[in-house]
């Protein structure tokens, strides 16, 4: 646990701790496993005086929750929730260990401190704020712990949903990474508040050949054909194509900065180091991520393969891999190796009409604008329970931080006066909602 009675606020204190476990995520199965930070957070949960439950399904991921009583308990439960697996760091890229928990300067660096150890450091602290001044929350607040989020929550939320949705009853809204923080819009800050997930649909892509000898004279290639369909998908230039909650996007953007809302691009361009993060919002992306073939250098292989991450608009999943399958051409299979589902959610209801007042309570006068998340989060296994899911983590950033840019990315870091900003309002949100 973290020593108390440093200069170091506690919340960054705690995402340090978990930073230092390294709960590096491989996919497929193959894991370091979230028991320690599990058990970690179950502990600081229980000094807390709360009952957390565990559960691990698959030795070594390991899920916790824990119910925190409201005052008004006729009120539906609200979930706040967060994973513990990272994806891998590899060391020599990084300009410090990974997984030291570093505090420099004011900022707190390692692998999760923005994806998203940061965002659980802050659920727990908020939680401490309320318990420890012997206060409760308005209604019934679920925290929960997930692991393998980094891999689709295949082996974590998926299960966890399955087999324990006891612990959610009662809940019908939900509040977890990815949105909440701050961009630039030209020279002016907006928060980004996050109501959607894009689909996700990682893909393998398969050609096949004839082995032979490496000096033969050999049209048959699976190498070639495969790089061929691979060059052609990841050079695509996807459409743009708005949806509700886009749309409002372009409309805030536009209102903040002047500009014609016509030029969807141009316009997201204007937010700053967030811009490639905002365009991805608006389009289908296919973004190789591996490639496997051969065992020898003078052997031609008669399979190759690669991997696409593919992330699509919510309901527009089969007419993306149509398009996908017409790309890479009839000689190359799609195979698909996991698929899950795109959400939107409207902006407005209590919920979001009091994270928006949070916010301007405490950074009064900037506006909050809605997005569409390129990525994907826990929220959509919830789903499933009939839960509405947003990304609320607070953060108010330094106009010139690159902070989309380093989800898993190198050099992970974040101010600590954000972290400790996003406790304060997290703690008033549960407090008064």
């Amino acid at each position: 646990m973290s020593t108390p009675g440093t200069d170091i606020p506690e919340v960054a204190r705690v995402a340090a701790d978990l930073i230092r476990f390294d709960t590096s995520n491989y996919g497929g199965g193959r894991s370091e496993g979230e028991r320690e930070a599990a058990e970690y957070v179950g502990a600081y949960l229980e000094q807390l005086g709360l009952k957390p439950e565990y559960y691990e399904p698959i030795p070594r991921r390991t899920n916790v929750s824990a119910r925190i009583p409201g005052r008004n308990r006729d009120k539906p439960a609200l979930i706040l929730h967060g994973h513990l697996d990272v994806v891998p760091a590899v060391a020599e890229d990084w300009s410090v260990d990974p997984f030291a928990g570093e505090i420099r300067d004011g900022i707190l660096w390692g692998r999760g401190a923005v994806d998203m150890k940061n965002m659980d450091a802050m659920i727990l602290t908020a939680a401490a704020d309320l318990l420890r001044a012997g206060e409760q929350p308005e209604r019934d607040i679920i925290v929960t712990f997930f692991a393998d989020e980094e891999n689709g929550g295949v082996e974590g939320s998926a299960l966890v949903i399955k087999d324990r949705p006891e612990w959610f009853a009662g809940a019908t809204e939900a509040i977890s990474e990815v949105g909440g923080y701050s961009i630039a819009v030209g020279d002016r800050r907006a928060y980004l508040l996050q109501v959607g997930e894009k689909a996700l649909i990682w893909i393998k892509l398969v050609a096949r050949g004839r082995a032979g000898h490496g000096s033969r004279l050999h049209p048959d290639n699976a190498v070639t054909a495969l790089s061929e369909a691979v060059a052609a998908l990841g050079r695509t230039e996807w459409p743009v194509r708005l949806t509700d909650t886009t749309t409002q996007l372009l409309a805030g953007l536009a209102e903040l900065t002047g500009d014609d809302a016509g030029d969807p691009d141009a316009l997201a361009d204007r937010t700053g180091p967030a811009a490639a993060f905002v365009r991805s919002t608006l389009r289908t992306t296919t973004n190789p991520t591996g490639l496997t073939a051969g065992y020898k250098h003078n052997v031609i292989p008669d399979r190759a393969e690669a991997l696409v991450d593919v992330r699509v608009l919510p309901g527009t999943e089969d007419a993306a891999l149509a398009d996908i399958r017409r790309i890479v051409g009839p000689a190359v299979e799609v195979e698909i190796v996991h698929q899950d589902i795109g959400l939107e959610v409207p902006f407005g209801g209590d919920l979001v009409d009091a994270m928006v007042a949070q916010l301007g309570r405490h950074d009064p006068g900037v506006p909050v604008i809605p997005y569409l998340l390129g990525g994907g989060t826990d929220n959509k296994a919830l789903s499933s329970l009939g839960i509405s899911g947003y990304g609320f983590a607070p953060l108010r950033l330094p106009s010139d931080l690159d902070f989309t840019g380093m989800f898993h990315g190198v050099d992970e870091r974040v101010p600590v006066d954000a972290l400790e900003f996003g406790r304060r309002v997290l703690a008033d949100l549960i407090r008064t909602y």
